[in-house]
């Protein structure tokens, strides 16, 4: 299992297309659990979680590169790992 960032357009008439996702590696995997209070990927494992502007930033602080702040971003755990890192958009 590994943490992935996802990233929508804004507004109900955006759309569900994906346009940015990021693949956490598991060295940075503990410090953003920390960000949510969560021991393990077990108590993430449910669901989907939508990222406020200030878990966002904290979690690119642990990332050490920004996240696009013109998207809803969500966090969720994956099954399988596609070591990744983009942006989707045009």
């Amino acid at each position: 299992m590994f943490l992935w960032i996802s990233g929508f357009l804004k507004g109900d008439d955006a759309g569900d297309f994906l346009k940015f996702e990021h693949t956490v590696r598991p060295e940075c995997e503990s410090a953003i659990l920390d960000v949510f209070g969560w021991k393990s990927l077990d108590e993430a494992a449910d669901d989907e979680w939508h990222l406020t502007s200030e878990q966002a930033q904290k979690i690119a602080a642990v990332l050490n590169q920004p996240l696009p702040t013109e998207l809803e971003l969500f966090i969720g755990v994956r099954d399988s790992i596609l070591l990744k890192s983009n942006s989707l958009s045009g």
